[in-house]
């Protein structure tokens, strides 16, 4: 009898372990690096990557909780672009309480190079054992024009991704605007948000409303647009949505605003501005709205 009450706890507590495990993979402690506000640093911004540290205090004291920090594309042969710099952004943003995504573009023409080049970034460790938050791969390079063959080569790079960081670890995927896409259809048709869901955590639209000034009412529609095809395409009304608006210097105050307004009536992770250096004093009051929490999306988010 005792013997069967202690395989009976036993058993219960791995079932305990086993659900907090499954319950784990998208809890909010591993998303936080995508919650309230982030700004982007790509490969192009010699300002910032001169003094990282300059660049993460005026982050910081811009209420910026994530720093987007591009770690190469596929025309860079290194597996993780400027190493001392790419330290001194981990560093001091964790000093200030930052938190940092790596991100890498892929060209999906050379699979071997994409998945060293993202596994490099995964596994970067400055010399005090710091090293990014978390992952996203930049999904956008139409360099293969068979789209099927794209898909495939997309997918499989981002499954052997997973398998090589494993459940626990947050994957972001960046993705093209969704609406875009409608109104782009031979850029990439049948685009496989539900595959893609099955291994990204969160999903970053690159909603860059600049492009589309009236489309859909403008900032606040073509945002609310793509946050809400994301959440049908992938059939997860709850998946995590970080939508990213811009581009920053060709987007007026009023539009800024009216991101900001979409993100927090649609009730997602969080968002940002594309990009760091090209974001004015105006935007970043403006930004400094983004909700820190997940609310229920408002009636007017449609």
């Amino acid at each position: 009898m005792r013997r069967l009450l202690c395989l009976g706890i036993a058993l219960a507590f791995a079932l305990t372990l086993v659900s907090g495990a499954g319950s784990a993979r998208k809890g909010p402690a591993r998303l936080a690096a995508y919650r309230g506000l982030g700004t982007w640093v790509d490969l192009y911004d010699p300002r910032s990557w001169a003094a990282p540290e300059t660049a993460v205090d005026a982050m910081a004291q811009h209420g910026v909780r994530t720093l987007f920090l591009e770690t190469g594309n596929y025309s860079h042969a290194s597996r993780v672009y400027k190493r001392d710099y790419a330290v001194r952004f981990i560093e001091a943003a964790h000093a200030d309480g930052m938190r940092v995504v790596a991100w890498y573009l892929p060209d999906f023409a050379h699979p071997r190079h994409d998945f060293l080049r993202s596994l490099g970034a995964v596994r970067f460790r400055a010399p005090d054992g710091e090293r990014f938050d978390s992952f996203a791969l930049d999904i956008e390079a139409s360099v293969v024009q068979n789209v099927q063959l794209r898909n495939a080569r997309m997918l499989a790079l981002a499954r052997r991704l997973r398998a090589a960081v494993g459940r626990s670890y947050p994957l972001g995927a960046i993705i093209p605007s969704p609406r875009g896409m409608q109104l782009l259809p031979k850029y990439w048709p049948g685009f496989p948000y539900r595959r893609l869901a099955r291994v990204f955590d969160v999903f970053l639209p690159m909603g860059y409303f600049s492009y589309r000034p009236r489309d859909l009412g403008g900032a606040f529609g073509y945002t609310a647009r793509n946050i809400a095809l994301i959440r049908q395409k992938t059939g997860q009304p709850k998946v995590a949505v970080h939508p990213i608006g811009g581009i920053a210097d060709k987007s007026s105050l009023r539009q800024t605003q009216d991101f900001v307004r979409a993100t927090r009536a649609c009730g997602v992770f969080g968002a940002s501005l594309y990009d760091f250096s090209t974001t004015r004093a105006g935007q970043w009051t403006a930004l400094a709205r983004i909700p820190l929490r997940r609310q229920a999306p408002r009636p007017s988010c449609s």
